[in-house]
């Protein structure tokens, strides 16, 4: 049956997925001889309007009728719904959506059309290179610290190697308060290492003062924790890391403070009064209390994790527009960008004034937002959000990645793969999908190498047991395989690729806090090591890797092909993720192709390459 509309085809609509406000969007449709008129159908969400353009009819070159539109995009941004309604000249009518032709609109499966800002620019830096994520106080400690005087009460690891406390204290509480010690002083000795691997970007978790070991619930965002050192320690660390070409970013953590902070001062830690000793307290109105002082909107209930109005004005000013404010502060000490803490529960105001104010401070700073969904057209407390419609962030930590690249490398067809990031492709602006964070494991999700080894389902399930589970050496031998083969899909894919701590080096575990172990200095798996840092090496000499264009070659059962192109310049990765051998015959113009993994050459026969790729293996050709 002939094709009456693709919105991923250029043939049928350009230009291919999002579009700048105030530009031309055409689409073209190949119906039945029988359907000679209709209509585009479009719905501005925002502004909720709704309005039609008519089809033009002509003859296409090949001889059949087509039905055309044109219109122009708002100047604001907006999120578009389209379909069409198709005419006989007797005037009968059919609709035809997503879901196919339908006998009445309200069957409608809608096409999405995403309009943003263009006027401020993406910077690229951060999608043309590889980020990784440190766990602060887990990655590298130089001296076994003293807790002493420290905010809360700490209890220090002596040695690195043992496990993290994860039990409820005698009152049912997990309260993350064991440390181990790593520390700002510990990276910065690790930035050759970090170089080694191709680094471009380290994304620390919260360093400043907190009385757990995860550091979310902040003490004081002017200060660093000072068992991670102080903000001279952080400057120089950032003083170093860019003269290597390394770039800094936090972790902004604006949704809610801790209960045991100088703004909320629920335990007394700090001096002056907090939200939670005084009404008259600066701090009280950041705060929504339902009986002052003891209850009080938190996150997700979490009493010490009390919650914040991010649009208080005294609020706003002091962490965004004031001439000190902390997005100011951190930027001046040496940051280079911030990410969001769960983004989808800060106002989309908010948002968008922390990104004027760092255009403003450092025009090539970096904004990206934690969003575990499709950024593009989420729902969050009954509001469709505005994140990436070009005022707001400028990417994304990639989840959606992340779920269909487990789902391909742990059976699932290679068909759901593309057809999950082609959606995002098609609704992202594209200097969004090409600034993604890019993941296969983050400090909220189980370690990767864990995840592919027992698969979704193994392992145990009594908590105790998987705080001490290890790999048996089959799952972890097919584990690393699938991981290696990951990486490269990582790697290759358009947005920055991003390494949680220690995946590089085979570390293992299942969710928080059993994700959040010690760097495994000195009993690292060297050859997966070699395996990444090739890979940032090539990420960082090849254009095609950082900005080229995506082309899908292959994708059927375990069988995924792709290639970046940027000019003459392309890289092809394929992977077969079964364990059987796959065939697999490719287009490749001219010279011999190299796998830069196993530096095997193939020729192509006529502008083709039959490549046999073994199972559970995977090649990157240039």
């Amino acid at each position: 049956m002939t094709t009456i509309f693709d919105s991923r085809d250029t043939r049928y609509k350009t230009p291919y997925g999002a579009a700048p406000c105030g530009s031309a969007v055409t689409v073209t449709l190949r119906p039945p001889r029988d359907f000679t008129a209709g209509a585009l159908l479009l719905f501005e969400e925002f502004a909720d309007a709704y309005w039609e353009q008519p089809l033009a009819f002509a003859l296409g070159e090949d001889g059949q009728g087509i039905l055309a539109a044109s219109y122009e995009t708002p100047e604001q941004p907006e999120l578009i719904w389209y379909a069409f309604r198709l005419q006989k000249e007797d005037g009968e009518a059919v609709w035809l959506g997503r879901n196919g032709l339908c006998q009445e609109e309200k069957a409608l499966a809608w096409w999405q059309q995403t309009v943003y800002d263009a006027s401020s620019p993406t910077p690229e830096w951060f999608g043309r290179g590889v980020t990784y994520q440190i766990f602060p106080d887990r990655f590298r400690r130089l001296a076994v610290p003293d807790p002493a005087g420290m905010l809360g009460d700490r209890v220090v690891h002596q040695n690195w190697e043992e496990g993290m406390e994860y039990l409820p204290d005698e009152k049912g509480e997990v309260r993350n308060r064991d440390f181990f010690g790593g520390s700002l002083a510990g990276v910065e000795e690790k930035l050759d290492y970090l170089k080694s691997l191709g680094v471009g970007t380290i994304y620390f978790c919260p360093i400043f003062e907190s009385d757990s070991n995860h550091r979310y619930n902040t003490g004081d965002y002017e200060k660093i924790d000072p068992m991670l050192g102080t903000e001279e320690d952080f400057g120089r660390l950032c003083c170093k890391a860019h003269a290597l070409g390394i770039r800094v970013m936090l972790d902004g953590v604006f949704n809610h403070t801790g209960s045991n902070s100088r703004y909320f001062n629920a335990q007394g830690a700090y001096p002056g009064a907090g939200a939670f000793q005084s009404r008259e307290s600066p701090y009280y109105p950041w705060y929504a209390f339902l009986y002052w002082p003891n209850r009080y909107d938190a996150w997700w209930g979490v009493k010490t994790l009390p919650a914040v109005n991010e649009t208080c004005p005294s609020y706003m000013d002091y962490i965004i527009e004031g001439k000190d404010s902390i997005i100011r502060r951190w930027l001046r000490a040496g940051a280079d960008a911030w990410r969001l803490d769960v983004a989808d529960e800060l106002p989309d105001e908010f948002i968008a004034r922390i990104r004027a104010v760092m255009v403003q401070e450092k025009p090539d700073s970096f904004l990206l937002g934690e969003v575990w969904e499709d950024g593009s057209n989420k729902i969050a407390y009954d509001q469709r959000r505005k994140y990436l419609l070009g005022r707001e962030a400028h990417g994304l930590m990639n989840y959606p990645f992340r779920t269909a690249a487990l789902a391909y490398l742990q059976g699932g067809g290679a068909e759901a793969f593309v057809e999950a990031m082609e959606v995002i492709r098609e609704n992202y602006p594209r200097p969004a999908f090409y600034s993604a964070m890019n993941l296969l494991g983050t400090h909220d999700t189980a370690r990767v190498l864990t995840m592919l080894g027992v698969g979704p389902e193994g392992g145990p399930e009594e908590r105790t047991a998987r705080a001490d589970y290890r790999m048996s050496p089959e799952e972890r031998e097919r584990g690393t395989r699938l991981l290696r083969a990951g990486a490269v899909l990582l790697y290759a894919f358009p947005g920055s690729p991003t390494v949680y701590y220690g995946d590089e080096a085979g570390m293992e575990g299942f969710e928080d806090p059993f994700n959040r172990g010690t760097y495994p200095w000195g009993h690292e798996d060297q050859a997966l090591q070699r395996h990444f840092a090739l890979l940032g090496r090539l990420r960082n000499e090849r254009a095609s890797m950082q900005s080229g264009e995506l082309k899908w070659l292959h994708a059927k059962g375990p069988l995924l092909a792709f290639a970046r192109e940027e000019g003459e310049e392309v890289t092809a990765a394929i992977l077969n993720v079964g364990d059987g051998v796959e065939e697999v015959s490719i287009p490749w113009s001219g010279h011999l192709a190299t796998d830069v993994i196993s530096g095997q050459q193939f020729a192509p026969v006529q502008d083709r390459l039959l490549l046999r790729i073994p199972g559970m293996e995977c090649i990157l050709l240039v």
